[in-house]
Formats: structure tokens, sequence, C-alpha cells
């Protein structure tokens, strides 16, 4: 993994002993190659389609039938992050799709309107009880340490869904977001 570059350590900006402020300002981490596709057509639920053209072929290789989901815009308060979220991207992305891609972080101002929907992305315990969201808790974890906060103690499974939002800074929205609202954070 690639450490997180300087300009995109923001938590220090966020985060406190209660966890990481929220506003109107998201960020979303994804990779190099989708970014073109970002800025003309915004965030799209479920909005890799290469990695969905590639799942379905994998499913029907083997012989089973593939039923896409429609997955939310998966957002957080910190680019940093955003970033490691990027680079799962860039790695998942790689392992069906050739090609030279690099983490990209976009940032997302949402009107208050559409910022009343962002949820807490409760959905989310299952993945943190696997390898990849063993890495994000440490990472979140460090970002505590790294900013003199004591991490917290969260137990997945019963936690409060907000601590999900507050102390891990997971979130999602379940509609699309319009590019006019999206830029990529350089």
């Amino acid at each position: 993994m690639n450490e997180t570059t300087n300009f995109l350590k923001d938590a220090k900006n966020l985060i406190s002993e209660t966890g990481f402020n929220t506003s109107n300002i998201w960020y979303h981490g994804t990779s190099s190659a989708l970014v073109e596709s970002i800025q003309k057509n915004g965030l799209k639920r479920s909005g890799d389609k290469a990695i969905q053209a590639a799942a379905q072929k994998t499913m029907a290789t083997i012989g089973n039938t593939y039923s896409q989901t429609v997955e939310p815009v998966f957002l957080t308060q910190s680019a940093e992050l955003a970033f490691y979220w990027a680079q799962q991207t860039v790695r998942n992305r790689s392992v069906r799709i050739d090609g030279e891609e690099k983490p990209a972080v976009v940032t997302v101002t949402l009107p208050d309107d559409i910022n009343k929907k962002v949820k807490p992305d409760v959905g989310a315990a299952g993945l943190l009880m696997i390898q990849e969201g063993e890495d994000y808790l440490m990472k979140v974890m460090s970002i505590y340490s790294e900013n003199g906060i004591t991490p917290p103690e969260i137990n997945l499974m019963k936690a409060d869904r907000l601590d999900y939002l507050h102390k891990l800074g997971m979130a999602y929205l379940d509609v699309d977001i319009d590019s006019k609202y999206v830029s990529l954070l350089t």
C-alpha cells in the first residue's frame, strides 16, 4: 500500500474524542481510470461497469448466473480515509483489468437537501470482519493515534449505527450524485 500523500492528511482537522466531524463535504476513493467518467457523469451507484462486466463474465465461465445488485455511493468525511478505499479500488481492479491505475480521491460537496440523505454505513459490519476490513480498522485506529487521540473501542456487532459514521468514517448515499457536486482532489 502507498503511504497517504501529505495533502490528503486532513484527519487532524476533522477528528476529536467523539470521532470524525461531518459537514456537507465528503470524499470518495476511486481509481484514476474512472475519474474522467466521474467528472462527466457523476458518481453512479454500482458505477464501475468494467468490474461488473468482469464479474458477470467470470460467473458465466463457471456456469453460474450473475445478478447485479445496486450498491450505493460510498463516502467518508476524510480524504485520508477515501485514499485508503482508492487503494483498495485500484487493487481490486488490477485483478481483473489490465492497465496502469493509481488511487484517486474526489471531493463531493452536497447541497443540504441531498446531504440529509447521507447515512451511516452500518452494512460495513460484515466487511470489517474480513482482512480488508481489519486493515481498514487498523488504518482508522492509526489516524486516531497519529492525532493524539485514544482510538475508540468498538464492538462492530453491537455498535450504535452512528458509530460507523463518526468513529469509523463510513457513510453512503443511495442516490446517484450529479457531476456538478464532484471534483477531483489534487
